[in-house]
């Protein structure tokens, strides 16, 4: 599928965004039998509690925009549950917001969009360019953040910039701790997941469960100690590009005194492109923390033919080359955890693969309801 399909299938809104590719899990039995816009979690007229707002974007809800309910959410502890639709816009949730709960309706993640096309070299309005972590479609600072069954997208495309650098654009910048995201999909280019944290010296804990993202340049970066388990990676064709490679998944900057830093465990990682034109991962070192010792282990999942066997992992910057850092795998499987150059694919010994672990990463945090949580390996 073009970029320019991509971004129209978008931008055509939900009902349209439904074959955009595949959806992180299937909805809850018995979820779409409930009438309304709102589902089985009430309406305006008959909330779940005080503390829940309802988006709808033909206004049929408290608020016809997610930052317009998320302004109006002050404190701790709301609700917000956003009816189907394609919400074209940018929203902020700040520090203050903790406990914030955001909830896709229909129990169906392609149903309800949050997109927007901001880019690092997109200008704002004074001139200057918004930068990474400016070019955001959502931005969550808030600890205790959760959402279920939502798309956080960023259509920008690189030809919508021809010739400028600034092609970073930011589906979902989040850096509260207790972050978690169940059956949500993460859409985009270049940056799209962006897993930080508030700063250098915070730790932020986050945990994405039965997730699906989508991406080529580093499309999963930061410095959170962030799990995934049970997600879908999905790498992008780049039709301007003749040649691999076309990008990494992952591109973790840990800070060095943190011992954890992105974990994926029984995921799979699946390619539009040719075969071997993925890397798995390279290290990023920021400018502005020059100690960083980016961490990633990648175990108990399926490496699809896209990753490339032979060398999985490359350099961001020579000054940092990625065998100094904290890479490793264990037992993954697939065309593409293939290992025919072993000193290319550290391996964790058994001993190491038994700290390897959501409850080692998460450090006690119980992520979602019991139900939600799977069996630890």
């Amino acid at each position: 599928m073009s970029p320019l399909s991509r971004r129209a299938l978008l931008t055509a809104g939900a009902g349209a965004a439904l074959s955009l590719g595949p959806t992180a899990a299937p909805a809850v039995a018995g979820s779409h039998g409930s009438s309304g816009p709102f589902g089985r979690f009430g309406s305006p007229a008959a909330r779940l509690d005080a503390r829940t707002l309802y988006v709808h974007p033909g206004g049929l809800g408290d608020h016809a925009s997610v930052q317009g309910a998320v302004s109006a959410a002050s404190g701790s502890g709301w609700t917000l549950v956003l009816a189907p639709g394609t919400y074209r816009e940018t929203v902020f949730a700040g520090a203050a917001r903790t406990g914030m709960t955001w909830i896709g309706a229909s129990e169906n993640p392609r149903d309800v969009v949050v997109v927007y096309d901001n880019a690092a070299g997109t200008t704002r309005p004074d001139g200057t360019p918004y930068g990474t972590s400016g070019s955001a479609t959502t931005t969550v600072q808030a600890d205790g953040f959760t959402a279920r069954w939502i798309t956080f997208a960023n259509d920008f495309l690189r030809t919508d910039l021809p010739g400028n650098p600034g092609t970073q654009a930011v589906a979902l910048k989040v850096q509260g701790d207790r972050s978690a995201f169940f059956h949500c999909r993460f859409l985009g280019h270049q940056d799209t997941l962006y897993a930080d944290s508030m700063a250098v010296t915070a730790v932020a804990r986050q945990y994405f469960a039965h997730c699906y993202v989508e991406g080529d340049v580093d499309f999963v970066f930061g410095r959170a100690r962030a799990v995934f388990e049970h997600c879908h990676f999905r790498t992008l064709r780049r039709t301007d590009l003749a040649s691999a490679p076309h990008g990494f998944v992952f591109a973790p900057s840990t800070v060095r005194a943190n011992p954890y830093g992105f974990l994926a465990t029984r995921c799979r990682v699946t390619s539009e492109a040719p075969d071997g034109y993925y890397k798995l991962a390279r290290p990023w070192v920021p400018s502005s923390d020059t100690t960083a010792w980016p961490s990633l282990v990648v175990r108990d999942s399926v490496l699809g033919p896209g990753i490339d066997p032979v060398a999985p992992y490359a350099n961001m910057r020579d000054a940092y080359p990625w065998q100094a850092q904290r890479f490793a795998e264990y037992r993954n499987t697939g065309p593409g955890a293939a290992a025919p150059v072993p000193e290319n694919r550290p391996q964790l010994g058994a001993a190491e693969a038994g700290s390897a672990t959501r409850s080692t990463y998460l450090d006690g945090w119980l992520p979602g309801p019991r139900s939600e949580r799977p069996s630890e390996r």
